[in-house]
């Protein structure tokens, strides 16, 4: 048996020397395999060790802990007492692959036992979530996986379970109606009692699984409601008692670290976390209306690994388009769209394309959304008077060669835009509009003279998201001509083209629906199209002469979406009604 020495003995040494601290290896030993790894490209020293005969993969474990200073901990010889197990509810103990073995009440401190040394950033999710100071113990990953079965072998704590917990929370229902005179102890006793942390954390960790990109906690005279957006529609969830909104919103401003006291301003801030091994940023905005706080919660994955232009839903021809585009010298290309149709989204994979060693990119975003390596990523900070356009200023002087200008708001930061294009660097940004065409009329709006944005604009993408019919539960139906005329299509039109609706499923929580796609358009220009803009041609004008020089609309695309079995009817129909079609 080997003798495993204190901690402090290990902490940030060489995995060798680890191991010969506990009397596994000799020196010669670990040269030896040290010359076997640099034969063998990419393959870890601890695995050679492993197949040298020379430790066990628990010895591994052991050194790995001691080397991120994490004792050991043998889960298979203790009995955790079942106080101690309720620390942690069954949702976040299955997540995060942890089991609680000791709580020091005084110090607020609970030791876990996790199933890896690289699941260390666990702890400080633990410890946002649930308020605890967390110590972190590693044991052997059977054993933990045998635990979690023994200890949370019950069905895991639903929300109902939970609700109906809170309703007979007599403490809490103490607080129904005292707004203005509740005293700030009594609402941090309240943000820190078990009930209201446990339906937090399930309904973030339930909204993060099923993919939410924001959750709603929303005060109303007679009730309080819990809604999730996914793929882009809201879904009501079981309704809490009223009586526990304070104590929720006072809970969401501590893990944000903002003001429990201050209940008459909006308050913003952010909870960072790491969910199934993913960065996550919940971005929280605190609103107050008539019958309390409004909290919303924006999911934002930062890790988002599909950030490619081929991955968006474009056809080949707009694929290549875009490409062509996005690699001009110079000039400014504008992505259009409503709020939450994905423009950020597009940005970021065109830059992602043109993220190369011989191109400096920077992008200016309130906020910041993905945490992409090679770009120099700014935030926008108006209250300290850290606009676009001042900012934007200061970019010009870090010599890029690609800047990304988050949004286009006003004539200041739209001309700086204009400046950068006419001076060597090709520049991103986007602007709310209803579809290509009337991102000129847009411009014009803005105060821009004619001349120059027909000197700097290469090209608008209009884009919409539309939601993707499930796969598993994905049916051919024959639409009425009521559906049709929908898109203002005929019997005759459609011909024998098939069309299909999602049934409804467990996969795609009943909706028929299972992620989204873009359905896009996009205009380039010509000297056509310049020569119109010149002369104050009509929106409508300069969408026929598009569509001359090969502009595909944004319906036209979302037919072709439908006709290949991708989306449905309703969902064109309900994405591009208003985006200028005849």
């Amino acid at each position: 048996m080997a003798k495993i020495p204190p901690v402090k003995e290990l902490k940030g040494r060489s995995l060798g020397r680890i191991l010969i601290k506990m009397g596994f290896l000799t020196r010669d030993k670990v040269h030896k395999c040290l010359a076997i790894q640099k034969e063998r490209s990419g393959v870890k020293l601890g695995q050679i060790f492993i197949e040298e005969n020379y430790i066990k993969p628990k010895d591994l474990r052991i050194a790995l802990a001691g080397q991120r200073g994490m004792e050991y901990v043998d889960v298979d010889g203790i009995e955790i007492p079942h106080d101690i197990i309720e620390h942690v509810p069954a949702q976040m103990a299955q997540t995060y692959k942890v089991i609680p073995i000791e709580y020091n009440k005084s110090k607020n401190q609970l030791t876990v036992a996790m199933d890896s040394p690289d699941n260390f950033r666990a702890t400080d999710d633990l410890s946002t979530l649930m308020g605890f100071s967390v110590v972190a113990k590693v044991a052997d990953e059977e054993a933990i996986a045998v635990a979690l079965d023994k200890y949370y072998s019950e069905e895991e704590e639903g929300i109902n379970e939970l609700l109906g917990e809170l309703e007979g929370d007599q403490s809490l229902a103490q607080l129904a109606g005292r707004d203005a005179s509740i005293d700030l102890d009594d609402l941090k006793d309240a943000a820190e009692s078990t009930p209201v942390i446990k339906l937090l954390n399930l309904v973030l960790m339930q909204a993060i699984r099923d993919k939410a990109s924001d959750i709603h906690f929303e005060p109303f005279e007679d009730e309080y409601k819990m809604r999730y957006r996914i793929d882009g529609v809201l879904y009501e969830m079981v309704p809490p008692p009223k009586h526990i909104a304070m104590a929720l919103s006072s809970r969401i401003k501590v893990m944000a670290d903002l003001d429990i006291a201050e209940r008459r301003l909006p308050q913003d801030g952010r909870i960072p976390l790491v969910m199934g091994g993913n960065p996550v940023d919940l971005r929280v905005s605190i609103l107050p209306t008539m019958f309390g706080e409004s909290v919303v919660l924006r999911v934002l994955d930062r890790t988002q690994v599909d950030l490619k232009l081929e991955m968006l839903g474009l056809g080949e021809r707009d694929l290549e388009t875009i490409d062509q585009l996005i690699r001009k010298p110079n000039g400014i290309v504008v992505v259009t769209g409503p709020t939450g149709s994905g423009k950020t989204t597009t940005l970021y994979s065109a830059l992602k394309a043109l993220n190369t060693i011989d191109r400096k990119i920077i992008t200016t975003e309130n906020p910041v959304e993905y945490d992409i390596d090679g770009l120099v990523q700014v935030q926008i900070r108006p209250d300290i008077g850290l606009t676009f356009a001042k900012c934007l200023r200061s970019i010009l002087r870090q010599d890029p060669d690609i800047v990304m200008v988050g949004e286009i708001r006003d004539l200041e930061t739209a001309q700086i835009s204009i400046q950068a294009s006419l001076t060597g660097h090709l520049v991103f940004s986007t602007l709310h509009t209803n579809d290509a065409p009337s991102t000129i009329a847009r411009m014009l709006d803005l105060g821009l003279e004619t001349f120059l944005i027909t000197a700097t604009l290469e090209g608008i993408i209009a884009q919409r998201l539309v939601r993707k019919i499930c796969t598993k539960c994905k049916t051919e139906f024959e639409p009425t001509e009521e559906v049709l005329m929908e898109l203002g299509l005929t019997p005759e039109e459609v011909g024998d083209k098939t069309f299909y609706y999602g049934k409804g499923c467990s996969k795609c929580n009943k909706t028929g629906y299972r992620g989204r796609m873009g359905i896009y358009e996009i205009m380039t220009f010509n000297d056509e199209l310049r020569d119109l803009i010149m002369n104050h041609a009509s929106t409508a004008i300069l969408r026929e002469a598009a569509i001359r020089n090969g502009m595909k609309t944004l319906r036209d695309n979302g037919l072709a979406a439908i006709y290949n079995g991708i989306t449905t009817i309703e969902e064109v129909a309900r994405e591009t009604i208003a985006a200028g079609e005849e």
